[in-house]
């Protein structure tokens, strides 16, 4: 069974968690939530409250214990783009981009197969 938990509009770049992410993948729940906790990464913060929701989730709505479950899929997607200006000389500007991110868990019962 699948649990799934989002985090939506976290003023994040993608760019900086998606390693992270990748790292929690196959990785059994306890585990998972030490290197996440040890982590003092902005990333890591978003990744675990997500997780953390995830658990609740499994344990709430499908009465599954947190020490059973893996680390299904863990997935940093982009979101909205809030577009800024930085004033430069002559009057002109330059453009910055302030990047969200929407965080996606999916948590299973089963153990992940090694990929060859």
């Amino acid at each position: 069974m699948d649990v799934i938990a989002k985090t939506r509009f976290v003023r994040l770049a993608p760019s900086r968690a998606l390693d992270m992410a990748h790292a929690l993948q196959g990785l059994p729940v306890p585990k998972a939530l030490e290197i996440v906790s040890f982590s003092e990464r902005k990333a890591a913060y978003y990744l675990g409250k997500t997780l953390k929701s995830a658990i609740a989730n499994a344990e709430n709505n499908h009465q599954l214990a947190a020490e059973n479950l893996y680390v299904k899929e863990a997935a940093v997607d982009p979101g909205p783009v809030m577009k800024r200006y930085w004033p430069r000389s002559r009057g002109s500007a330059s453009p910055v981009l302030k990047r969200t991110s929407h965080v996606r868990i999916t948590l299973t019962d089963e153990k992940p197969r090694r990929k060859k």
